[in-house]
């Protein structure tokens, strides 16, 4: 077993059984799923604007070499210029060219799981420039020195408490200070980061290809804000994150606010297509896009689970999810945690490292009902772990032990070679640490299933 793989047992196993953990999780989702039934409750026909979505998505993703040429024309046309990044560290390197050519030295961040991705603020204060995030679960997270538990709401697993003691520490508020003053309180320390960043990074909900323009989408109008004080304008995209025309985002915004937050729109929805004109009196004087790759072609060639790139980062799977329920979004040590996390991750990066997250789950197939878009998320856990097996990345014991089982059970000679009494002994032996530490292992019957149908057959039972 990995490293990685021994932790995320290990941790998951102290957070499952943490019940101050489980209750702020399960408080917030319950407030959650309350939110999206009443937000999807407003769609005439909810599994027909799926369907549209995810064919939408598979001509993206047929036609990705068209689309984005589209795009960055459009965007160049408009004054703006595009960067293409094959991985973190060049668009790491792209970011800090662009910063240092304007001899910046801060930065203001709206929140962008893209940047997460590529550990762009650890990057820039490495090279000493000064980050803030502006979203305010994002700036509570970075005060911790965390990392998003969740694709949407960053501060999920935290509770009203936990953030009032937070700024008790750091700027000295009320102990008992409310979340309304915990709000203005960190409006009052953001609003000048705004006008004296020389810098503003977002990431991007959606590219669209026909106007060469961004979409982005918020709550707080801290996104606006980011793109309009500082003089520079970066945004860093994924390249699965165009859509071909502007009337598509007629059915992908509601879709994204009600899956992912319960809204029949989020509060802010700005479109984006370049720098500031001369006819326009708000905007950056430079506005640049980096498309970043970082593994995403390697999912786009595998023909079965590209699917995987259909994902619009709603959130709605996390949330529906038994296992992300009981062990939290920092478990999985991963950018995208969650069932969407575990089928793309280890084809982002790297399947011997995260191929054990493809079995945290238990296959119940909610994340793929709950899927705006129609992933088959499910099936793409089992294409997964096929892929692990081809490629050898099992241990020796586990392969052995699977041809065993295989022998066993294509054979009910083999099946009835050992009684129960022996059935037990070998379940008590191996697997009482792994399947019954937690669970009661289950009683073995002293004869065979036929060899019991074999009595009754004998004595004359029917039916």
């Amino acid at each position: 077993m990995s490293t990685l793989a021994s932790e995320f047992v290990s941790t998951s196993a102290k957070k499952a059984f943490d019940p101050d953990h489980r209750r702020i999780i399960n408080n917030n989702i319950g407030k959650y799923d309350t939110a999206v039934a009443r937000g999807l409750s407003k769609f005439a026909n909810l599994e027909n604007s799926k369907r549209k979505a995810h064919t939408i998505k598979w001509k993206v993703m047929e036609n990705l070499d068209k689309l984005l040429p589209e795009f960055e024309s459009n965007f160049q046309r408009k004054g703006g210029k595009v960067i293409w990044a094959n991985d973190a560290a060049e668009a790491n390197r792209e970011i800090l060219s662009i910063i240092q050519k304007a001899n910046a030295r801060s930065v203001i961040k709206s929140k962008s799981m893209v940047t997460e991705e590529i550990h762009l603020n650890e990057f820039l204060e490495n090279n000493n420039i000064s980050t803030v995030e502006s979203d305010l679960g994002e700036y509570i997270v970075q005060l911790l020195g965390q990392r998003p538990y969740h694709i949407v709401t960053p501060a999920m697993h935290l509770s009203k408490e936990d953030i009032a003691r937070l700024f008790n520490e750091k700027f000295g508020t009320p102990i008992d200070a409310t979340p309304e003053q915990l709000t203005l309180k960190a409006r009052e320390l953001l609003r000048e980061k705004y006008t004296t960043a020389d810098i503003g990074i977002t990431g991007g909900n959606f590219l669209i290809a026909d106007t060469g323009s961004i979409a982005l989408t918020e709550n707080e109008g801290n996104a606006r804000l980011t793109t309009t004080f500082p003089k520079i304008h970066i945004a860093i995209v994924g390249i699965e994150k165009v859509i071909p025309t502007m009337q598509d985002l007629d059915l992908f915004w509601p879709l994204l606010a009600t899956h992912g937050t319960g809204q029949n729109l989020t509060v802010y929805n700005t479109i984006l297509g370049g720098p500031r004109q001369a006819e326009e009196t708000d905007g950056p004087e430079e506005m640049y896009v980096i498309l970043l790759d970082n593994g995403r072609t390697n999912l786009l060639a595998q023909k079965d689970q590209r699917q995987g790139l259909y994902c619009i980062r709603c959130g709605a799977c996390l949330n529906a999810c038994p296992v992300y329920k009981n062990i939290g979004g920092h478990t999985y040590e991963t950018t995208y945690s969650g069932p969407i996390g575990s089928i793309i991750t280890p084809h982002m990066a790297g399947m011997k490292e995260f191929k054990h997250l493809s079995y945290a789950s238990s296959l119940c197939g909610k994340c793929s009902e709950v899927c705006p878009v129609k992933i088959d998320i499910h099936k793409m856990l089992l294409l997964n772990r096929r892929d692990a097996v081809k490629e050898g990345l099992n241990s020796g014991p586990e392969s052995l032990g699977w041809k065993a089982w295989k022998l066993g059970m294509m054979k009910r000679k083999m099946m009835d070679l050992l009684n129960g009494r022996w059935k037990n002994v070998l379940l008590k032996t191996f697997f009482k640490k792994n399947w019954g530490e937690n669970r009661g292992l289950p009683e073995v019957s002293k004869e065979s299933f036929s060899k019991q149908w074999a009595g009754k057959i004998g004595k004359g039972t029917s039916n």
